[in-house]
């Protein structure tokens, strides 16, 4: 009887496996919307392949995947002899996250093109996009074991400019997030002080405000002691300088009368976040400086100006590293949780606020205690564009989980000049980004920005 019980569990759960996303969340978010846990579960898959590349850097694991062909071997079949202070294991390890990675932008891939121009869970596209969740996870691990044996060849460094340039995109992105959140915070306290009359939302708007410069100043000092020496590092002052320039810049373009008219919302918080935003990845910028004398992450010199080889062990987690890997989980987690409270984000982001009338339908779905398809007049985010977004996470977790070493111009895998630039000029596009939304409502001001 217990067998038959239990057999009958495990059909109950496979057919779960195989049907929309609110059948297998059921028990847990029973007036969670369809739409939401799906774009949750495409999230967990994400998050699966980020934990599989974090088990991957462990020694322990490499030890373990030394059978695979393409592992300290060249074209010839003859063993790789490193110049660099990396030892082989460290360079699988950076190989294995690079297919671990690739097999999950490709699955998003393969989503976003599937997924172009659906309106509507009428087309019978969006049942795959909300369902079969079984046969999706069988996808994902045939395409990642399917990439394990990619040959080595070329595609490090290859897939290194992809990771680049979707990293570069995804920062933005990231940017965007943070701008949005701080507008709807500063709105929101702003509301509650004005109905509740009460001088506390003010003080924590100045508060937050106050915290978030103190920590971008010190982090400007940090940056002067610890990555710039006298006399030398003229790159990493450059950058430090004109950062902090274009930060205070847009600090008081935020608090000008006019665009104070034009967009009464804007002030100092959201440019507070910017500012703390820019200086992050400046300092993730300048972690990845080749040069020993301007970057403390890299292995120091002795007196015959070799690398100091007993010094030194490779450290895929360095505090930037850490930091970045955080933002992008609160990041992705942002993407796939919420949409805006501004219909100018929800347009570039491709996604829609909750009508009234899902509201209500929302509301009597809570009563009966039951999940709903939320999409059936139209969807409620554009599933290509949320697949898009996932394929630029894997690409940037790709970057942050390695550091951003280049594979391909020197067996020494250390950073290059390539990731500091990137890193530089996203952090100046995102500012220059956040310009225009603070001057945009004066320079059209026959359309709506509200």
């Amino acid at each position: 009887m217990g067998a038959c019980l239990g057999a009958c569990s495990l059909l109950s759960c496979a057919s779960c496996l195989c049907g929309s996303a609110p059948c297998i969340l059921c028990s847990c978010c029973p007036s969670t919307r369809n739409s939401t846990v799906s774009r949750l579960l495409f999230t967990g898959f994400l998050f699966l392949g980020v934990l599989v590349s974090i088990i991957m850097l462990s020694p322990g694991v490499e030890s373990q995947l030394y059978k695979l062909p393409w592992v300290c071997e060249d074209r010839a079949q003859q063993p790789v002899v490193l110049q660099g202070p990396l030892d082989c294991g460290s360079l699988l390890g950076f190989r294995a996250v690079y297919r671990m990675c690739f097999a999950t932008a490709a699955f998003f891939f393969l989503f976003m093109m599937l997924m172009i121009c659906v309106r509507s869970s009428r087309d019978p596209r969006a049942a795959i996009q909300n369902g079969f969740w079984f046969f999706k996870f069988l996808i994902l691990v045939g395409i990642t074991v399917g990439a394990f044996y990619i040959p080595d060849g070329s595609f490090p460094k290859i897939w290194f400019y992809f990771g680049v340039v979707g990293s570069f995109l995804f920062i933005l992105i990231q940017l965007i997030l943070f701008i949005d959140f701080a507008h709807s915070w500063n709105q929101r306290w702003l509301c509650k002080a004005e109905e509740c009359d009460s001088p506390v939302w003010y003080a924590g708007l100045f508060f937050f405000t106050f915290l978030f410069y103190l920590l971008s100043i010190a982090a400007v000092a940090l940056m002067f002691v610890y990555y710039t020496e006298s006399g030398a590092c003229h790159e990493g002052k450059v950058f430090i300088g004109l950062n902090l320039t274009f930060c205070v810049c847009v600090s008081i373009i935020a608090v000008l009368p006019k665009v104070q008219s034009a967009q009464p919302n804007s002030g100092l918080l959201q440019a507070s976040v910017v500012t703390l935003y820019t200086m992050f990845v400046t300092w993730s910028a300048l972690s990845n400086v080749p040069d020993q004398k301007c970057n403390p992450h890299l292995p120091t010199k002795n007196g015959t100006g070799q690398v100091n080889l007993e010094d030194y062990s490779t450290v895929w987690w360095d505090a930037p590293s850490i930091v970045g890997l955080v933002i992008f989980i609160l990041c992705t987690f942002f993407i796939s949780l919420r949409s805006s409270d501004h219909r100018q984000v929800n347009s570039l982001m491709q996604t829609e606020e909750c009508p009234a009338e899902m509201v209500q339908q929302q509301q009597v779905a809570v009563g009966d205690g039951r999940t709903y398809d939320n999409e059936q007049d139209g969807v409620t985010y554009s599933y290509s564009f949320f697949h898009f977004c996932l394929v630029l996470a894997s690409l940037h977790v790709m970057m942050t989980l390695t550091n951003w070493y280049s594979p391909g111009e020197t067996r020494k895998m250390i950073s290059t000049w390539t990731s500091v630039w990137v890193k530089i000029c996203a952090s100046w596009a995102g500012l220059f980004l956040y310009l225009w939304t603070l001057v945009a409502p004066l320079l059209l001001p026959n359309r709506d920005f509200s």
